[in-house]
């Protein structure tokens, strides 16, 4: 059977560039492909990297949708349905909220791959297509993870991401994780299980991109003990009770973690409760970053502007503080009522949402009524909170005393110069640059020292298939471009 695979095109937002569509495949389309590969013949197509080729001949398609998509997936799958075949929607927006989809493909697949898609191959074989398939819960052992092997590796900046669970403990309003399809998904991967993926990956450095990396703290002890010998550098996501886990920083920074990914959301403890995070408490933020960097990891914070303690004054506090604690990198959005969520239940029935464009879904668009703010003055505080932190001056003033080759990278090459970077990956390729980006940041500073920089070289060559002539020339150009930008 010939099975076709599909991610939409996605909107920008107005600090993206196309390092965010490059930086890593969809794993939820790959682990489609390890659940029906076996006697099937496998296409995909990433819109935000190359054009559908819908005369391609296929037999079903799939298409991953996300809120933002869901337009586009709709467009697809009309061209689709228009020649006879069949095509199925899963994905997170999907399981979050079917009845956004119903009537516009022929089937859904809501919840866990692993226990939809071997029934959508055979009830399509059998001519018993069913309008939707359902499996909102699996046990560890019958998770599988992606088909890495069939990736297009020259198409990304990293394919080393790799996904320990699913699902998080917590359900805060605005997330998914408070879907009635996902609120009892939560589980964790056998540990054997995850290992085996990073050998067969074999980089050094991994992302992991759970919701909540610490969701499960007996199970992620046991997990950094087993990938202790392996020397990764790592980064994950984790919530902002990571530092009253006894033990757990002393762990990340002894098996390599490199950065954390968390939810702060608001420096207003209203703003936090009305989104029911009740693992953020405010008064331990500045404690929860001095812990962090003491143990000489990076914070990327990230920030949700709009929820109903938020004032116009809200901006220009959160960007003081941020400089203040000196936070690496962070990540804003605009409170976004993802249908399927509390929070959109409530706004809906409250007659505060104001646009059912889901293609305005991006959380850089304002979609509500805010309770604190005008739209507009919303929409300008977010853009200021971007402009400013990712500023030259204050890009320095943020400076860690450590990872400041790792900080750099993601400040000046993705965030402040992205238009050049992205320069730079169409000319020597996207994966090379990535490539190059593991190996400066594995130095920890750009002076080191030769020996350090060869051992580190050679395993940039074994990670990436360059030689050591490409990999130095991609150096050299960051490198020039680092000098020019310290020179300012």
């Amino acid at each position: 059977m010939k099975i076709t695979l599909i991610q939409p095109l996605m909107r920008m937002r107005p600090m993206d560039t196309t390092l965010k569509t490059r930086m890593a495949p969809s794993l939820g389309l790959y682990t489609v492909a390890s659940v029906v590969r076996n006697g099937n013949d496998l296409t995909f197509f990433n819109e935000n990297v190359e054009e559908i080729d819908y005369e391609m001949p296929t037999d079903i398609v799939g298409i991953t949708v996300t809120v933002d998509t869901l337009p586009r997936a709709i467009e697809i799958a009309r061209r689709y349905r228009s020649r006879g075949i069949p095509v199925v929607a899963g994905g997170i927006q999907i399981t979050g909220c079917p009845e956004s989809a119903r009537g516009h493909f022929d089937a859904l697949s809501i919840g866990f791959a692993e226990g939809t898609w071997p029934d959508i191959i055979s009830d399509l074989t059998k001519g018993e297509l069913r309008p939707e398939y359902r499996c909102v819960s699996l046990p560890p052992e019958k998770i599988v993870g992606p088909a890495y092997d069939l990736m297009d590796t020259g198409k990304y900046l990293y394919v080393n991401v790799v996904s320990t669970s699913r699902g998080c403990p917590f359900k805060c309003s605005f997330c998914y994780n408070s879907c009635a399809n996902i609120r009892d998904s939560y589980v964790n991967r056998p540990v054997a299980d995850v290992v085996n993926e990073i050998k067969f990956l074999n980089r050094r450095h991994i992302m992991f991109i759970d919701d909540n990396f610490i969701g499960n703290p007996a199970w992620t002890r046991e997990f950094l003990e087993t990938i202790r010998p392996l020397g990764l550098k790592w980064q994950a996501a984790v919530s902002a009770n990571v530092a009253d886990i006894p033990g757990m920083l002393d762990l990340m920074r002894d098996t390599g973690c490199t950065s954390l990914f968390i939810g702060l959301e608001s420096l207003s403890q209203e703003s936090i409760d009305s989104s029911s995070k009740y693992q953020n408490s405010i008064s331990k933020y500045e404690r929860l970053v001095a812990e962090i960097h003491r143990h000489g990891i990076m914070v990327n914070a990230s920030f949700v502007f709009g929820l109903d303690g938020d004032t116009p004054e809200t901006f220009r506090h959160t960007i003081d503080w941020i400089v203040r604690n000196k936070i690496e990198t962070v990540t804003s959005h605009i409170l976004t009522p993802y249908p399927g969520t509390r929070q959109y239940r409530e706004m809906r029935d409250s007659g505060r949402i104001t646009s059912d464009d889901q293609t305005l879904y991006t959380t850089s668009e304002v979609v509500f009524n805010p309770a604190g703010m005008t739209p507009d003055q919303l929409r300008q505080g977010y853009l200021q909170v971007y402009r400013e932190v990712y500023s030259l001056r204050n890009i320095f003033r943020r400076m860690p005393s450590a990872n400041r080759s790792a900080y750099l990278m993601f400040n000046l090459f993705y965030r402040k110069f992205g238009r050049l970077t992205e320069s730079i990956c169409r000319f020597i390729g996207y994966n090379r640059v990535g490539c190059a980006v593991e190996y400066l940041t594995r130095l920890g500073h750009p002076l080191a020292a030769t020996s350090a920089r060869d051992s580190s070289r050679q395993s940039a060559e074994a990670d990436c298939g360059v030689n050591a002539e490409s990999m130095g020339g991609v150096e050299q150009t960051l490198r020039r471009e680092m000098g020019i930008i310290r020179d300012i």
